[in-house]
This record gives structure tokens, C-alpha cells and sequence, in this order.
């Protein structure tokens, strides 16, 4: 990765091109084992938002607590990636996650425990010399198989499916 370069000694598709790069091993390592390599992708003075659950962090250790939370939170069953594009300074990124709420680490999470959950996670990643500068996911909690689970899923969208508990096939 071409990270340590700053932006200006690159051409607008190397920027663009390392932003997509930085945001997929951001979301490769969001899992209770690598999540310090996420964290390290982040800039020194990094914005952690999720405003539907009225969250702001500016504090690597606090954005990292909040990530385990979600971990112990949240079972993942599969997530479906709609659309992601980038430019010189932001990736989109549009996604839904099929998951079950099996914790109450997430401050503000609408469902209780138990609660099979279809997620719409939009994240819209600031980046600047290959680092990200603020992350904001606007989640949009629904509860699975009911009204407003209505997406408009484009042909072809990647589905990753995740191992239940106990089932390393998944």
C-alpha cells in the first residue's frame, strides 16, 4: 500500500485508487482480532460518527472500546455490499447486514437482545495522505422481515455470509 506518500506526490486516480484501498482493509480488519490494524488506518485526529445513535468519538481508544462493543453486540450473519466509489477525499460505501443483537454494548441500539435485525450502513470515510480522517456510518436499524425492509439490491451485489457460533463453515 502506497500510504506513506503524501497525496500530492500522487495522480488523482493513485489517490483515489489507495482511498478504495484503505477503506477495504479498514472493513477487512473490523473483527475482535485484527481491530488494531483497523484503528491504525485511522489519522491522528479522527471523527467516529453514528448519528442515528447520537455518537461522536475523537479518541482512538474510545472508537476501539466502541468497535468491541459492537463485536460483543451484534452476530453477523451476512452482508450484502450494494455500492462503494471513491474520490481524492471520500469513499461511499452502501451496505446491509443481516445480523442478531446478542449483546447491549452499543449505546443506543433500538432493538433488544434477540432481535434479528436487517441494517442499512452507509459510510461515507474522509481520507487524506492515505489516512482516514473521519468515518461517519449512518445505520438505519430495521427490523428484520418487517415494513421497511425495502432495498433495492443492484444485480450481482457481493453477499459475504459469516459462521454462525460454533460452525466454522458459516
Amino acid at each position: 500500500m502506497t500510504t506513506m506518500r503524501p497525496d500530492a506526490a500522487l495522480t488523482r486516480d493513485e489517490i483515489i485508487a489507495r482511498n478504495l484501498e484503505v477503506v477495504q482493509e479498514h472493513f477487512h480488519n473490523e473483527n475482535p482480532d485484527d481491530v488494531d490494524k483497523a484503528i491504525a488506518l485511522y489519522a491522528p485526529e479522527i471523527s467516529w460518527e453514528a448519528p442515528n445513535r447520537g455518537l461522536v468519538y475523537t479518541d482512538h481508544g474510545k472508537v476501539r472500546e466502541g468497535y468491541l462493543g459492537i463485536f460483543r453486540t451484534l452476530q453477523f450473519h451476512s452482508l450484502t455490499s450494494l455500492r462503494r466509489f471513491a474520490t481524492e477525499n471520500f469513499v461511499f460505501d452502501d451496505a446491509i447486514a443481516d445480523v442478531t443483537v446478542v449483546g447491549d454494548e452499543m449505546p443506543n441500539l433500538p432493538f433488544p437482545v434477540g432481535t434479528r435485525v436487517s441494517a442499512r450502513i452507509v459510510h461515507c470515510f474522509e481520507l487524506k495522505d492515505g489516512k482516514i480522517t473521519k468515518e461517519i456510518a449512518y445505520e438505519m436499524w430495521r427490523e428484520d422481515g418487517g415494513p421497511l425492509v425495502n432495498d433495492a439490491i443492484p444485480p450481482g451485489s457481493p453477499v459475504e455470509h459469516f459462521p454462525e457460533p460454533g460452525n466454522a463453515e458459516g
